[in-house]
């Protein structure tokens, strides 16, 4: 029998979620965010990418606007405010230094006591093989979770160093250890996901409606199963102390 979730951490204020593009949080995430702003949690977006290469017949010059305007209006059907963007390049994102002194530099600025990203290992469940810009960009949320607290790493940086990071929680995670209760948050989390209608309709001929609801209740309804019922959104969490 597969082991029983915990539940995440409730004692902080603020986060920071991480990803490579628009949409990577709406997979299920955001039925969790949904869960903490209702909460009265803040919780801020950064993306080290426009998502500009990741509709086929759309130009990226004219994608990246599209994808954009997508996330913000999927970040506030749950609450969110805050949505930036890096300008990474899309599909070839590169893990090192100056994508580590950019998430610093925000960790540094926004000052969270969680950060989020998403799955940084090779592959997804052990099967499909994960793409290059989610395992840079989670596997250097990683790191400057721990380089924003260092004053001699990056010291050029804006703001002050920050050392009040306690988790990394990994969204998408092969071995999740902790779960959201998103009993509240899940018709939300459906609605976010909907936002980025352009790229879905992109996507797959499915309609837009039925692809998100099955995704989001099916990944919730599988991890109830280790949730005492409940329906949750998995994370791999790791304490920074």
């Amino acid at each position: 029998m597969a082991q029983r979730l915990e539940p995440m951490p409730t004692d902080w204020r603020r986060a920071l979620a991480v990803v490579a593009h628009p949409d990577d949080l709406e997979y299920g995430c955001a039925a969790a965010v949904a869960t903490w702003t209702d909460a009265g949690r803040e919780v801020s977006y950064l993306m080290a990418t426009r998502g500009e290469a990741g509709i086929d017949t759309l130009a990226p010059a004219a994608c990246g606007p599209v994808r954009e305007r997508e996330q913000r209006a999927s970040a506030a059907v749950v609450g969110v405010t805050s949505v930036e963007f890096l300008d990474h390049a899309d599909g070839v994102v590169e893990y090192g230094t100056a994508l580590r002194r950019d998430i610093a530099a925000a960790i540094r600025r926004h000052r969270p006591e969680l950060v989020i990203t998403l799955n940084p290992d090779d592959t997804w469940g052990g099967t499909y093989w994960n793409t290059p810009d989610h395992r840079a960009v989670g596997r250097a949320v990683l790191d400057a979770a721990g380089d924003a607290g260092n004053r001699w790493i990056f010291p050029d940086t804006d703001a002050a160093p920050w050392n009040g990071v306690r988790w990394v929680a990994v969204a998408g995670s092969n071995s999740p250890t902790h779960a959201v209760d998103v009993t509240d948050g899940l018709e939300r989390g459906v609605r976010s996901l909907l936002e980025h209608r352009a790229y879905i309709e992109a996507l797959t001929d499915q309609d837009p409606e039925v692809y998100a609801r099955e995704l989001i209740e099916a990944a919730a309804r599988e991890a109830a199963e280790r949730f005492d019922g409940r329906p949750a959104i998995t994370f791999r969490l790791f304490p920074r102390y």
